[in-house]
């Protein structure tokens, strides 16, 4: 399948509480190769396997979160047209030069969005100084550290106005929808999987009272038994557990769900569906999206739902 338009999610910039603490977190137990550090601190990361400059930028803040997360687009000219549309869908937006503060990076629009999240669409990015092999390549340069994060994958956001947000996604981005899982009113959605390509999803939005709110970070990893792997770390070196190992049954993929040093939760996912332009959208009652989610234990738990940074 030929990709076109908005290729994938491909950066986010997050703020955490102790950098060095998070440096160990991001490179030593995920795996995430360090790329560089800005001026002011701010440190950039890759998984292995990827391409672009970085993915992931730390941000030494005073609350964990998200600033944004950025999508790549095929072309500055495509570039060009989602700014024409997001004028005329009416969201606000700033136009960020080039190599203004991500390092490697063309000009980005900032669109801010109707849950109170930042969406930085961009089109040019450098390749990264440790780019996977080209010629007769070995699957890795170095052997993986920590869980072996390939790269980042998606993630989840929580805040109002969710259907606002995936409307913008779908007409302006033109992502398509992949599942979605119904409010208990059985006719509007309380959260909607997006993808830009053939993967299972790209990003997940959910409907929520307070804005701006990131569930999770999710990060690819090549099997089962790396989430199991990646278990083994997690109880090795006491990082807060959240939930799994374990399988959703949203988008089919194999999980495990766990904190940072700062509280911001990460996934390491592996597997999941290959999503075509001529499937139909998934549905799951809301009586069943504890199944969904927790595929083997089919319950949701309080924390999983509602902490988030």
């Amino acid at each position: 399948m030929a990709i076109k338009g908005v290729l994938r999610a491909g950066l986010m910039q997050i703020r955490v509480l102790d950098m060095e603490k998070a440096i160990i977190h991001y490179r030593d137990r995920l795996g995430l190769n360090e790329v560089c550090r800005t001026s002011d601190g701010r440190v950039c990361l890759k998984g292995y396997d990827e391409f672009d400059h970085h993915s992931i930028v730390l941000r030494r803040a005073d609350e964990a979160g998200m600033d944004f997360i950025g999508f790549k687009v095929e072309s500055e000219e495509y570039l060009s047209k989602i700014e024409e549309k997001t004028k005329a869908f009416g969201l606000p937006y700033e136009v960020i030069p080039a190599n203004s503060d991500q390092p490697g990076f063309g000009r980005r629009l900032a669109v801010s969005m109707p849950t109170g999240h930042r969406f930085d669409i961009y089109a040019t990015v450098d390749l990264s100084p440790d780019i996977p092999n080209l010629k007769n390549p070995d699957i890795w340069k170095e052997e993986p550290r920590g869980m072996g994060t390939v790269g980042f994958d998606h993630a989840l956001l929580y805040g109002p106005n969710a259907a606002e947000t995936v409307r913008y996604c779908k007409e302006v981005l033109e992502m398509a929808t992949v599942e979605v899982a119904k409010m208990p009113d059985g006719k509007n959605d309380l959260c909607t999987w997006l993808t830009c390509n053939n993967k299972a999803h790209d990003l997940a939005v959910l409907e929520y009272d307070k804005p701006g709110k990131l569930h999770h970070v999710g990060f690819k990893l090549e099997s089962w038994y790396d989430i199991g792997h990646a278990a083994d770390l997690i109880s090795i070196y006491d990082i807060s557990l959240d939930a799994g190992p374990m399988r959703h049954g949203i988008t089919r993929g194999q999980t495990i769900y766990f904190f940072d040093p700062s509280g911001n939760r990460n996934e390491v996912y592996a597997g999941g569906y290959a999503h075509y332009p001529d499937m139909p959208v998934r549905e799951w009652d809301y009586e069943h999206v504890g199944k969904g989610i927790f595929y083997y234990t089919r319950a949701l738990n309080d924390r999983f739902l509602g902490v988030v940074s």
